[in-house]
C-alpha cells in the first residue's frame, strides 16, 4: 500500500454540522498533519473548517451526569445484549482459530494507556507480518463471521466493560493505538482531554472509510460542544445507524 500525507491549513470560522437545528462551528485555526495508508478513493464533501485546540469546560455536576449515563446505559445494554454476546462468543470460537476476545493497548484521557476489549473479528495475529495499520472497509484479514459482527457492531460490545471501569465513555472520540498517537500530532492534544468513546459524532454522521482527518473534525467538534444532552442525543442517533448498518 502507498501512503498519502494530508496537510491542511484552515483559518477563520466555519460551520461543520448542526444538532437539532443548532449550528456548531470552530473558531480558531490550526494545521492537521496526518499520514495514513491509502484505503481507496472516497469522495467526501466537507466544509473547510478549523480544528481548535480548545475544549469546553463543563461543570462537575455535568461530568457526574455523563458518568451516570455511562454506567446505567452500559449495564442496561449488557443485560439486553447478554444472549447475543454468548452466541457471538460461541460463533467466534467455532469458526476460526484463536481467542474469542481481542485486547489491544489504546490511549485514553490524559494519555493513559488501557486495554480495549473486542470480540475477535480478524484472523489470529493479524498484524504479525504487517505491523500496525489503519483499519480498512474491505480488510482481507477479517474472518467471514467477523464481517457480520462488524456490520452489526456486535464486536464492540465488550467495550462496555471498558466504560464501566472508567477508561472509556459511551460517547467520545474513538481511542487510537499508542503507535499512531506517537506519530500523528493530530491524534494528540485536545483529543486526549476527554475519555474516548464507543460512539460519537463521527460515527453517526460519517462512513466507515471516511478519511481520518475528516473524522478528526467531528471529534474536535464534539469536544468543543460536549455535554450531557449532546451525549444523550448521540446515543439515541447511534441506534438507527447500527440497525441500518450505516456510519462508523
Amino acid at each position: 500500500m502507498g501512503q498519502e500525507v494530508y496537510v491542511e491549513q484552515f483559518t477563520g470560522e466555519g460551520v461543520i454540522d448542526s444538532v437539532n437545528g443548532v449550528e456548531m462551528g470552530f473558531q480558531d485555526s490550526s494545521t492537521i498533519l496526518l499520514e495514513q495508508p491509502f484505503v481507496g478513493v472516497s469522495r467526501v464533501v466537507e466544509p473547510s473548517i478549523a480544528l481548535s485546540d480548545q475544549r469546553t469546560e463543563i461543570s462537575t455536576f455535568a461530568e457526574f451526569l455523563i458518568r451516570c449515563l455511562d454506567v446505567i446505559g452500559s449495564i442496561i445494554i449488557l443485560l439486553l445484549a447478554s444472549p447475543a454476546m454468548v452466541s457471538v462468543a460461541v460463533l467466534v470460537k467455532l469458526t476460526s482459530a484463536g481467542p474469542i476476545m481481542f485486547n489491544q493497548q489504546r490511549v485514553g484521557k490524559n494519555y493513559k494507556i488501557f486495554k480495549l476489549y473486542k470480540f475477535r473479528t480478524m484472523v489470529n495475529d493479524a498484524e504479525k507480518h504487517t505491523g500496525p495499520v489503519w483499519a480498512a472497509k474491505d480488510d482481507q484479514r477479517v474472518t467471514p463471521i467477523g464481517k457480520i459482527l462488524r456490520a452489526a457492531r456486535l464486536d464492540e460490545l465488550p467495550q462496555l466493560f471498558n466504560v464501566l471501569s472508567g477508561d472509556m465513555s459511551l460517547v467520545g472520540p474513538r481511542p487510537e493505538r499508542p503507535y499512531f498517537v506517537r506519530r500523528h500530532r493530530a491524534l494528540q492534544g485536545v483529543r486526549l482531554s476527554v475519555k474516548p468513546g464507543i460512539t460519537g459524532l463521527a460515527q453517526i454522521r460519517a462512513f466507515y472509510d471516511l478519511k481520518p482527518e475528516h473524522k478528526l473534525r467531528y471529534d474536535h467538534l464534539y469536544i468543543q460542544k460536549r455535554s450531557f444532552l449532546l451525549n444523550t442525543y448521540i446515543l439515541f442517533k447511534t441506534l438507527p445507524v447500527v440497525l441500518l448498518r450505516q456510519g462508523w
